[in-house]
C-alpha cells in the first residue's frame, strides 16, 4: 500500500514539477518542443540520472522508511541507506537534475531559470522547515546525520 501511495504522489508532485511545468514553460516561451539534435544525448543523461535517483529514493522511503515522499505520510524511520548515505537530500537533487537535463535537452533558458527557482525554493524549504521538523522527530540520530552527511553535494565515503 505504501508503494502505491508513493507512486500516486510521484505522478502528482514530481510529475508536475518535472513534466507539466517544463512543458508549459516551453509552450509559453514558444521554444521548440522537439529536443535540439546536438544536445539530446547531453541532456538525456542528467534527465535519466535524475529520474533514476528520484525512484531509488522513493523506493527507500517506501521500503526502508515505511512512508512516502509526501509530507503528510512521511517515513517513520530515518532513511540513511542508498543515496542518503552520500547526500541528505538526494530526492530533491534527482528532481533538480531532471529539470537541468530538460533545460539542456530543449536548449531552454526559461527551464534554466525554473531550475534555479526550484533549487532556491527547495533550499529555503529544507533549511527553514524540513530540517527543523526532522530534528524534532528523530532527535540525536538526525543531529548526527546532519553533521556527517552533506546537504546538497554528495560525499562518497563510508563515514556516514
Amino acid at each position: 500500500m505504501v508503494a502505491l501511495k508513493t507512486l500516486i504522489f510521484t505522478i502528482l508532485v514530481p510529475g508536475t514539477v518535472t513534466g507539466v511545468v517544463p512543458w508549459l514553460l516551453l509552450r509559453w516561451s514558444h521554444e521548440a518542443i522537439m529536443p535540439a539534435p546536438s544536445l539530446w544525448l547531453i541532456g538525456l543523461l542528467p534527465l535519466l540520472l535524475g529520474v533514476s535517483l528520484y525512484f531509488w529514493c522513493a523506493g527507500a522511503f517506501s521500503f526502508i522508511g515505511k512512508g512516502t515522499p509526501a509530507p503528510i505520510d512521511a517515513p517513520i524511520f530515518l532513511v540513511r541507506a542508498g543515496p542518503y548515505q552520500w547526500v541528505r537530500n538526494p530526492m530533491y537533487v534527482g528532481v533538480l537534475t531532471t529539470i537541468i537535463g530538460e533545460a539542456i535537452l530543449f536548449h531552454s533558458l526559461p527551464l534554466v531559470g525554473y531550475a534555479l527557482l526550484f533549487w532556491v525554493t527547495t533550499h529555503l524549504f529544507v533549511t527553514l522547515v524540513e530540517e527543523p521538523e526532522l530534528l524534532q522527530q528523530f532527535g540525536e540520530s538526525y543531529e548526527t546525520y546532519l553533521r556527517t552527511v552533506p546537504r546538497w553535494l554528495p560525499r562518497f565515503s563510508q563515514s556516514a
